[in-house]
């Protein structure tokens, strides 16, 4: 361990035999029930074929080497037990928000709220699918579209190709609550797809969480557009099975002075992907990326990968990306982030951060933080580093009386503190450190 940014040579393991590309998509669609029919039509052929040109990622793609993908082109998931024994009480729960249930990656309409609010206009995919005139079918698969240049994304593709069902959201106002998306288990091998999509009008402000556990296997996917001056806070907390499988992405399109701002908290997991992809087409825009992972091999493999690409396409653009990542136990974390800042697009401030805190000998962290300019009146910079827990500072806080396990958690937590404060609202913001501090303090000892 070193406080030197990580560079890695090719650690994927190999497969003598493996099918060809083109005989594992053909395996993996054939174990999917495609969609027909409805608006989404076209964008789904669309992208069902360019996923056939793409095929599924192997081992040797750049942007997959070091995680090894051979678990999500498997035709099924293997199942994972459904346990509800999580010593937490589920995150939000006291607030006053809007209710969106999906089990096994279905709409649960009884389970939900009302889905009328001012400034706000909500719809389930699978219900709406025949209206052709909804305005979802001018944004259903389009910012995935764009998001596979230049790097190619078939998981997706293959989500837009694929999935049945999501949730619409068009804001015009600013609603008085936040809308929450829970995921819930039922069945305990469920490969669940699902595809949200998201337009706020010029001015609108909205803040969206997510929480809980989808399937054994799931690929999610949230297309986001912001119009001149909009506000989305994102907030997800992805509670996982120590079997679980899971691909999201997330792809924001964010115009003139708009804000888009996302936080995870990730926990638990045998392989856990994330793709962010932020594209500025407005002057003086904001967007900015977080997540704070807390992963421990204790039970079984631990692996998560962010993979986040940020395009400067307009002039005074702020883009933060600030990774936190705390492994134990053998546990392997990942990081790939790009800045591309394009010609013309002058005083960009681009920022990234990727960190990790190994808690053992045995954890691990590859980080590949890139920069491609080409403006020269720009401020952008990246940094990842790795290393242990400061014995100085662990000395000083057991010298002053506190337990070695509680100043262990109180280190760890200082070290996620970057990544939190990205969650703007004070309120949320506690109840995610509360949660990390809940995990940490029953895993503290090393």
């Amino acid at each position: 361990m070193s406080d030197a940014a990580v560079q890695t040579k090719d650690v994927t393991p190999q497969v003598s035999g493996a099918p060809k590309k083109a005989d594992a998509l053909d395996a993996r669609l054939d174990a999917l029930t495609l969609p027909e029919g409805g608006f989404t039509a076209p964008a789904r052929a669309d992208a069902l074929a360019r996923l056939r040109e793409m095929g599924l990622p192997g081992a040797r793609d750049e942007y997959w080497r070091y995680t090894d993908p051979r678990s999500f082109n498997a035709p099924r998931p293997d199942p994972i037990e459904i346990e509800d024994k999580s010593p937490d009480s589920p995150l939000f729960t006291d607030l006053d928000r809007l209710l969106i249930v999906f089990v096994d990656g279905r709409f649960d309409a009884a389970a939900s709220s009302d889905l009328s609010q001012d400034g706000v206009e909500i719809d389930i995919l699978s219900s709406v699918e025949g209206e052709a005139g909804h305005w979802a079918k001018d944004l259903y698969g389009v910012l995935e579209t764009a998001g596979q240049n230049p790097v190619k994304r078939p998981f997706a593709a293959l989500n837009t190709a694929a999935a049945d069902e999501g949730v619409l959201i068009r804001v015009t106002g600013k609603p008085a609550k936040p809308i929450h998306i829970l995921h819930r288990r039922a069945k305990d091998d469920a490969d669940v797809i699902w595809h949200h999509v998201i337009r706020l009008e010029q001015d609108a402000e909205l803040t969206l969480l997510e929480t809980g556990m989808v399937g054994a296997r799931s690929n999610g996917q949230i297309e986001v557009d912001l119009a001149p001056g909009a506000k989305l806070h994102h907030i997800a907390a992805k509670r996982a099975g120590h079997q679980k499988l899971g691909f999201s992405a997330i792809f924001a399109r964010v115009d003139r002075e708009a804000q888009f701002r996302s936080f995870t908290l990730s926990v638990n997991g045998t392989l856990m992907r994330h793709e962010g992809v932020i594209e500025f087409v407005g002057d003086d825009a904001v967007g900015h990326i977080a997540a704070a992972v807390l992963g421990d091999g204790d039970k079984g493999p631990f692996h998560h990968d962010d993979t986040v690409f940020v395009t400067h396409g307009a002039e005074r653009c702020e883009s933060r990306q600030v990774f936190k990542k705390v492994l134990k136990n053998g546990a392997k974390g990942v990081f790939q982030g790009k800045i591309l800042v394009k010609a013309g697009a002058q005083k960009t401030d681009g920022y990234q951060i990727s960190q990790a805190l190994l808690l053992d000998e045995d954890s691990q962290f590859l980080a590949k933080p890139e920069l491609e300019i080409y403006a020269d009146d720009v401020v952008c910079s990246h940094g990842s580093t790795t290393g242990a827990i400061d014995e100085t500072a662990l000395f000083y806080l057991r010298s002053r009386g506190v337990p070695k396990d509680r100043a262990i958690v109180l280190l760890v937590l200082s070290f996620l503190a970057d990544a939190l404060d990205e969650v703007a609202d004070e309120g949320l913001r506690e109840q995610i450190n509360h949660r990390l501090e809940a995990w940490l303090t029953r895993r503290a000892k090393i």
